[in-house]
Parts: C-alpha cells; sequence; structure tokens
C-alpha cells in the first residue's frame, strides 16, 4: 500500500511510465535518506564519537580509493546477472553498513565499515546507471534530467529533518538520522521490486584491453569531471565542521545549505535536460556551465 501509494503521487508529478515512476520514487525515498545524513555525519563522527576531524577524513578517503576498485567489476555483474538484482543487493549491504555506523567507536571501524559501504555504493552506482539506460527509453537525458529533479527534491526534505537534529543536537537524534537513511537504503531495494525483469544482456564481443585509454577526449573530460567532483567532499565534509568549529553560525546552518543546494537543482535540471537529445548538446551545455553538478553521487 505504502509503495503504491508513493509511486503514484511521484508518477501524477512526474507523468512518465510505470517503470519510470519507481525508479523515481525508488531514487527520491533514497535520497531523502541521504538527506538526513548527509548533512550530519561529518558532524557525528567529530563531535558526538570524538574521532579527529583528520581521521575521519583519513578513513574516507581509504574507504572511497577501495570503491574504485568495484565499479568497473559491479558493471560486469549488473550485466551478467542483471542490474536490477544486483542494484537491490548492493542496497541490502548498504543498509546493514550504515546501520552498523552507530556502533563506531574507532577509527579502525569507520574505515573498515565505510569500506564496505563504498564497495556497495560502487557496484551499486554501476548497476543504476544501466538501469537508468534501460527505464529512459529513447530519451534517457530527459529521465535522468527528471529523476536528478526528484533525487534532489528528496535531499532538501530529508535536509530539513537533519536540520532538526542538529538543532537538538544530542547522539540520540544522531543517531536517529543514521538508522533513518538505513532505512531509506531498505526500502528503495524493496522498491525496485515493482520494476520488470530486464534481459541480461549477451556478453560483447573481445575488444582490446584499456581501449578507454587511447580515447583522449574521453579522458579529458574524465579528467575534468573528476575535479569538478571535488566539491562532494568539501560540501559534504569539510563545510559542515568548518562551520561548527570555525564559525559561531548555528549548526543547523550546515542543512540549510544542503537544502538551498538541492533546491536549486530542483528548479533548474529537468529544463535544462530537456534540450539535450545528443553527446554534442551535453558538451556544449556542460561546456558553458548550464549542468550543474547537484546533490551527491547517486546510486541514483
Amino acid at each position: 500500500m505504502i509503495k503504491g501509494s508513493l509511486t503514484g503521487r511521484i508518477g501524477r508529478i512526474a507523468g512518465d511510465s510505470r517503470p519510470e515512476r519507481v525508479l523515481i520514487a525508488a531514487s527520491f525515498v533514497n535520497r531523502v535518506g541521504n538527506g538526513l545524513f548527509n548533512a550530519a555525519s561529518a558532524l557525528y563522527f567529530t563531535l558526538v564519537v570524538g574521532l579527529p576531524a583528520v581521521q575521519v577524513g583519513a578513513a574516507l578517503t581509504i574507504a572511497g580509493l577501495i570503491g574504485l576498485c568495484a565499479g568497473i567489476p559491479g558493471g560486469h555483474l549488473a550485466d551478467r546477472r542483471g542490474a536490477r538484482t544486483i542494484m537491490m543487493l548492493a542496497l541490502a549491504v548498504q543498509a546493514m553498513s550504515m546501520a552498523a555506523l552507530v556502533l563506531v567507536e574507532s577509527w579502525a571501524a569507520l574505515t573498515i565499515i565505510a569500506a564496505v559501504d563504498q564497495i556497495a555504493a560502487a557496484v551499486g552506482g554501476a548497476a543504476w546507471g544501466a538501469l537508468v539506460v534501460r527505464v529512459g527509453g529513447d530519451r534517457p537525458a530527459l529521465f535522468r534530467a527528471k529523476l536528478r529533479t526528484f533525487v534532489n527534491l528528496g535531499v532538501v526534505l530529508g535536509t530539513v529533518g537533519a536540520g532538526l537534529a542538529l538543532a537538538v543536537d544530542t547522539r540520540g537524534a544522531y543517531v536517529t538520522l543514521i538508522l533513518g537513511n538505513a532505512a531509506s537504503f531498505a526500502l528503495c531495494a524493496g522498491l525496485l521490486l515493482l520494476l520488470p525483469r530486464y534481459p541480461v544482456l549477451a556478453a560483447p564481443p573481445q575488444q582490446r584491453r584499456w581501449l578507454a585509454f587511447a580515447d583522449r577526449p574521453f579522458l579529458t573530460f574524465t579528467a575534468l569531471y573528476g575535479a569538478m567532483g571535488l566539491q562532494y567532499p568539501v560540501v559534504s565534509l569539510l563545510l559542515p565542521i568548518w562551520i561548527s568549529e570555525h564559525t559561531e553560525a548555528p549548526r543547523w546552518t550546515v542543512a540549510a545549505l544542503f537544502a538551498v543546494n538541492a533546491a536549486f537543482c530542483v528548479l533548474m535540471q529537468t529544463r535544462i535536460g530537456s534540450r539535450i537529445e545528443t553527446p554534442h548538446d551535453g558538451g556544449s551545455d556542460g561546456g558553458r556551465g548550464k549542468v550543474q553538478m547537484c546533490g551527491q553521487p547517486s546510486p541514483g
């Protein structure tokens, strides 16, 4: 009943096919949870658990590097075993690892749990991209823009809850945010059960390994996009710590900044994405600074 009501409401707003509504609903739920967690995670580990900011940053850096190694194998798994199945498994692992964060009391525990989470996130991200292409049909760029709009709307709603918890500023409030994010992973996985079973792709013909390294435009774009992606750790890790330790601003200001960033993306992304039909269109709009890198990297 809850799943049907949620996908129905979002469908009336988005006006998409049923698989599109399901994927939008799943993304929305997941990002509400992310909004709860992302605005408060750095403060939880530094202020509540008591870990130095340097240790928190080191743990997340190590976890991120480990997660990088899982993306390509995750993509192969999604192609061979089905993107929906792999995505659901990755979400289940993230739900458990997120819930386990409330037990963290040391740098080693944070590093191990965060590494498991990042491996699952990388595998799930590869599977999610395949799902978006399958569900998006003939206009995947427009569907992705709509998807990102609801993703950021979810972040806005989640950060409202995070702001309330930051204002309360108790361990129980922070733990509630973490468990709320864990629940969002589980519910997202449940919603994906409503997607059709897309056929598994046939194995492509064998090609020379590391072929992408011979594509200079691709390498240039990847390097520039990666550099732009540095905004994510700045917003989610460094900015909250700086506000709490080096300014007199109330801690709920962290959540407010997340909400403003996500709200701007809600207003702009579908309007911009609707004009993009080809890779050239995407490159032109991105080069003119018209495509915002908003929110957090998605599982969706």
